[in-house]
């Protein structure tokens, strides 16, 4: 531990360096820690744009330490006509009370802010819904992992340049006016302006043409100047750039185009820059970078560009570009990518960076910053990188593992009267509601039937596994600090209507999970298939022997499944497990009665699943009829009305649960306050159980 003096207060911490001042040009920031721009889609639609819900939000992450907040970028694109656009406006003096309002909710807290600025540029699908896709010149790529069109999006003419040059200039100055810090021009990823700057989109045969580093980079030049010349050389601008651009063969930016790009800005006056790479095609994989990872590389990892560091599966891999830039330049550099306290403050201390770029940790857990300062990591909520903050489009995100994010309530509901209370279940949301009701001065009791708490989750994580999503940090945290509120803990305990009298609670909180479902075929109860419950059963006590890292090596070499395999099911229970079979060299088949497979997966990784299962020749059939099941496989009819026959070892259903409520009518005969959540409610995903144990935990 050291004493660092952070703001006006001297503080005794682990990360001396993180937690140290710095200035970006004249503006001072109280630490390192930048929570960096992300869209969450908590702005509101209409004139007034800045409500509850960003209002908590950026309020709860500034209360909670960083010293500079980016906050995500506002519309751009002219005309500004789709219908119901979930981001903040800039374009207009009408929403400065907007701007107003952001700046005094997050500087009450002694934090600084930005505004990121991008224009989508190229992106098509739901992107470019009402304008025009425009570049630099008519060039598109190609990729399932990326959001450009099939078309080539239209050259930008020279007056189209002065008026993105002139909105964004327009709207640096009305946010310095509403009281915001500085701008962050976003000239990096594979929107609009990064096109101008890369010879691989760049064709143009102007003065914003590829043939000098001058001309490709004008366009971000003129901004900068231009938001100079207007508000004032001293407010601060961040210009967030590709380093390198990979994946365009000869013509994307190299390491050495990064230099001279860097160099070039800061001659010009920008006053610090946040670096980063970007793949060509990997739109999400550029900037979350162990999504490359998932569920396999999609080439071999040898052939990884080399100018980054991929030891850390993602973590850390942008460290060597930052250090890179920062070798030719006088101005803050700023990294970013799957970043840990400890890596930041390794990072710092070594010279790669000046600040630190963390956006996740964020989400998961507002407080971050100050829960490091403190010493406090075993309180972090964790962000396992699950994808859940990137499964939807205008519509506020959610976060596994934070009930609050999405939502205008980020505290305790205040106590009235303090209550016995017994939680029966001992999964995500059993322990949610358990964790909140003695975090709010209850006295809280959690039953569970297993030897271990979280319920199917360590099964999940089993499955699932531990090289891209840390759902193993989930289960750890809740495990953790249901014991440290105070929570009794019984498990491999019963629960029955008897246990009422004995424990008389004044509340009770039925988290029983879900009865699973059988799908009607004939020939369900052959030997050949192995049920969910049952299958579930066998691995728990393995489960409890091994524990899910050394149970899932285990399966490598063994497991009771013969070698070719049919699943019904395809929704995200079905899928994980035929991944999971893939990979230990099973033949599998995927078989759905509904139109749509993948239901419950996060979009870009049921993108990467189902081209890695074409890949592997794993068969996915939808819309198929059931006609029966026999010793040899499962006969079905497919979409097309044409019968087949799929031979099988071993059929394994794997649908969603329905609800269970065996319990809950004995129970309120009984207890005054009666609710029941998760899967024993209403089946639901992780995040969706642990926001209904926090929505309980305050009603108690």
């Amino acid at each position: 531990m050291q004493i660092v003096k952070e703001g006006d207060e001297h503080v005794d911490t682990r990360y001396p360096r993180l937690f140290s001042p710095i200035s970006i040009g004249k503006l001072e920031l109280k630490n390192r820690i930048v929570k960096t721009a992300a869209q969450t889609y908590f702005f509101e639609s209409g004139e007034r744009r800045f409500g509850g819900i960003a209002k908590g939000f950026y309020g709860a992450v500034a209360r909670g330490g960083p010293g500079l907040i980016i906050c995500e970028t506002p519309a751009m694109e002219a005309p500004y006509k789709e219908t119901g656009d979930r981001r903040y406006r800039v374009d207009d003096d009408r929403f400065l009370p907007d701007i107003e309002a952001l700046a005094a909710e997050v500087h009450q807290h002694d934090c600084r802010l930005f505004l990121q600025f991008y224009h989508r540029g190229p992106w098509g699908g739901v992107y470019a819904v009402d304008r025009v896709r425009m570049s630099a010149s008519g060039v598109t790529v190609q990729s399932p992992f990326d959001v450009y069109g099939e078309e080539p999006p239209q050259a930008m003419t020279l007056t189209q340049i002065e008026e993105v040059v002139e909105a964004f200039v327009d709207g640096a100055a009305r946010a310095a006016r509403g009281g915001v810090d500085g701008i962050e021009i976003n000239a990096a990823d594979d929107h609009l302006l990064p096109t101008f700057l890369s010879r691989f989109w760049n064709k143009r045969d102007d003065r914003y043409g590829p043939q000098s580093m001058e001309s490709r980079a004008r366009i971000v030049v003129d901004i900068v100047q231009g938001i100079k010349q207007r508000v004032g050389p001293d407010f601060p601008v961040q210009v967030r750039m590709n380093a390198i651009e990979m994946g365009a063969g000869e013509e994307g930016l190299t390491v050495g185009e990064g230099q001279e790009l860097a160099m070039l800005l800061e001659a010009v006056g920008v006053d610090s820059l946040h670096v980063k790479s970007h793949w060509m095609g990997m739109h999400q994989g550029s900037y979350n970078q162990e999504v490359l990872f998932y569920p396999e590389p999609h080439i071999p990892l040898s052939e990884f560009p080399r100018e980054l560091d991929w030891s850390g599966k993602g973590a850390g891999a942008q460290l060597p570009l930052a250090a890179l830039i920062r070798q030719v330049v006088s101005i803050p550099i700023m990294t970013v990518g799957v970043l840990d306290a400890d890596l930041g403050e390794k990072a710092l201390q070594e010279g790669k960076a000046d600040l630190i770029g963390i956006n996740r940790r964020f989400f998961a857990d507002p407080d971050w910053a100050r829960k490091v300062r403190e010493d406090r990591l075993d309180d972090i909520q964790p962000c396992t990188h699950c994808g859940n903050c990137n499964a939807n489009y205008n519509k506020p995100r959610q976060c596994r593992i934070n009930a609050c994010f999405g939502t205008d309530q980020y505290d305790l509901a205040p106590l009235e009267t303090r209550k016995r209370v017994l939680v029966v279940g001992g999964g995500p949301a059993g322990m949610q509601a358990a964790r909140i009701a003695a975090l709010r001065g209850h006295e809280v009791r959690l039953w569970d039937k297993g030897r271990y708490l979280g319920g199917a989750t360590p099964l999940a994580n089993m499955v699932k596994g531990f090289e891209v999503d840390e759902l193993h940090e989930f289960i750890a945290f809740f495990r953790h600090q249901v014991k440290k509120v105070g929570v009794k803990v019984e498990l491999g305990r019963e629960f029955d209507l008897a246990t009422l009298d004995h424990i008389k609670p004044d509340a009770v909180v039925l988290a029983l999970g879900g009865t699973p479902v059988l799908p009607d075929v004939p020939g369900l109860d052959g030997k050949n298939v192995i049920k969910t419950s049952d299958l579930y059963g066998t691995l728990r006590f393995y489960l409890r022997l091994f524990g899910p890292r050394r149970l899932r090596e285990l399966t490598r070499f063994w497991m009771p499944v013969g070698q070719k395999v049919v699943i019904i099911g395809g929704a995200i229970q079905g899928c994980q497990l035929g991944e999971f079979l893939t990979k230990r060299g099973r033949q599998v088949t995927i078989v759905e009665t509904g139109d749509e497979l993948g239901v419950g997966l996060v979009p870009e990784r049921k993108t990467r699943l189902f081209y890695w299962f074409d890949k592997k020749g794993v068969p996915l059939l939808s819309g198929v009829q059931l006609v029966e099941i026999t010793g040899e496989g499962l006969a079905i009819i497919t979409q097309d009305g044409e019968p087949r026959f799929l031979e099988a070892d071993n059929v394994i259903p794997t649908l969603p649960f329905d609800p269970n409520r065996e319990m809950e009518e004995g129970v309120r005969t009984r207890v005054p306050e009666v609710y029941s959540i998760g899967d024993c409610d209403s089946p639901a995903t992780i995040p969706e159980a642990t926001a209904a144990g926090w929505r309980v935990g305050n009603l108690l």
